[in-house]
């Protein structure tokens, strides 16, 4: 496989690009090259707070020249999932996001309950009728369940703290539609239209970006930027199939393994 000239690549996006709100120095200049080498992108993210086009404003406010059709994000998996005839959904996720879920209901039975970033209307109340809705059959579906999250003022809890509440209340195990599933993995290759072995997956997160790529069959490579430190402090670093100081040295990353 790691002879496979490079097509395409799948770039996560904070910790990757940017960190702190403020984008990682080389990022413009390497998403650039990669173009020039006739690389094909998609950009991943596990935010689930926001739509689709308020992660695209926040790109090229920061200068990143990032492409709407290019992002993917856990909704787009969310949308095929629920859009199917029957569906109703109980909603444990963000106001924003509520217009872009198709198969919400209000009142049970449910056939699925989904979790994503829910800061603005996280209560007992709310948490409590997801756990009674799987309790009573629903589907416990997850947009994504990281740990925690970076910002500008430290570390804050993510949306796997919740997802793993209900959990450890119903007994059951949430099914991940975001990072780092290989099923998410898998769809944002077949967007690409290429083989999984002339794609590589980019990021900082060893338990997100690197276990998922290679559960997918994908040559990952790891910067040491983001969630880097952290993570080798508590030794999850190490089974990616590279690492580099940045994405900044991933264009020469990928001239050495060629491109056509």
């Amino acid at each position: 496989m790691t002879d496979t000239p490079i097509r395409a690549a799948l770039l996560d996006l904070e910790g990757t690009l940017y960190a702190n709100e403020r984008v990682i120095e080389g990022a413009v200049a390497a998403i650039g090259a990669l173009r020039e080498q006739g690389v094909a992108l998609r950009f991943l993210t596990n935010t689930d707070s926001r739509t689709t086009a308020a992660i695209h404003a926040q790109l090229t406010g920061y200068g990143l020249p990032v492409r709407l059709e290019e992002l993917f994000t856990p909704v787009v998996a969310a949308r095929q999932l629920l859009a199917a005839p029957g569906v109703r959904t109980y909603p444990l996720v963000s106001r924003a996001l509520r217009d872009e879920v198709p198969g919400l209901a209000a009142e049970p039975p449910y056939t699925h309950v989904l979790i994503g970033d829910c800061r603005d209307v996280l209560d007992y109340t709310a948490l409590d009728g997801a756990f009674r809705a799987v309790r009573d059959g629903a589907e416990l579906l997850a947009l994504q369940r990281g740990r925690y999250f970076k910002r500008a003022d430290g570390d804050h809890l993510d949306t796997g703290a919740i997802v793993a509440a209900v959990e450890y209340a119903a007994g059951t195990t949430a099914r991940v539609l975001g990072k780092p599933a290989a099923d998410f993995f898998a769809l944002a290759v077949r967007s690409l239209g290429v083989p999984v072995e002339a794609c590589l997956v980019v990021g900082d997160d060893a338990s997100t970006d690197i276990a998922g790529g290679n559960a997918a069959g994908l040559r990952t490579v790891q910067v040491r930027t983001g969630k880097y430190p952290d993570q080798r402090a508590e030794g999850l670093t190490g089974a990616a199939t590279r690492t580099c100081d940045s994405i900044a040295d991933l264009p020469a990353l990928v001239a050495e393994w060629g491109t056509r």
